[in-house]
């Protein structure tokens, strides 16, 4: 390109005139190199979200509502497994992170740069997950029918009771009208 077509560079006034324009440059650069990152941190996850495609099949219906799987964008995209637990990538972008939320902070359960690993992780939490459930069922199963016997028990008592709060009313009222 010869010189007459180059476009004319405008001359800045001051020094610091032309350190903004290069300072608003580099940080329009920045921008794109984030956005680029962010791009490829949703790939990466999308890319694992369709790895425990199977997973996801193989629960029984009685414990999809339990799960909420989808990847969100922002400014930290994550792949959500349910309202605790979720997938981001680590600093270098290339890392997956298996955290969950607890009472104690968040937990990294399983970090690994490949995807059959984090899918064997996923696949065990979910399990876990499953097996917990059900024995958080089983015990409030149990617990449902111990107030059901409780009930019966205070039911029988009271009616016990009535009668013979009936019967030693009769008897002073009978004793005090026959002396």
């Amino acid at each position: 390109m010869s010189d007459k077509n180059k476009p004319a560079m405008p001359v800045a006034a001051t020094p610091l005139k032309q350190a903004l324009h290069d300072a608003r440059i580099e940080a329009a650069d920045r921008s794109a190199v984030i956005i680029d990152l962010r791009d490829a941190e949703m790939a990466r996850l999308e890319i694992l979200n369709e790895a425990i495609d199977g997973v996801f099949k193989d629960i029984p219906a009685r414990h999809m509502d339990f799960f909420d799987r989808g990847v969100s964008g922002g400014a930290q995209p994550r792949l959500w497994l349910d309202a605790i637990t979720h997938v981001a990538m680590g600093n270098d972008k290339r890392t997956y992170r298996l955290l969950t939320d607890t009472a104690n902070g968040r937990r990294v359960l399983e970090e690994s740069a490949d995807v059959p690993p984090m899918r064997e992780a996923i696949t065990r939490y979910v399990a876990r997950r499953m097996v917990a459930r059900e024995q958080a069922l089983a015990a409030s199963d149990t617990k449902e029918e111990a107030p059901k016997q409780r009930r019966g028990a205070v039911l029988t008592a009271f009616v016990i009771g009535a009668v013979i709060g009936a019967a030693g009313l009769f008897a002073a009222v009978w004793f005090t009208a026959n002396p």
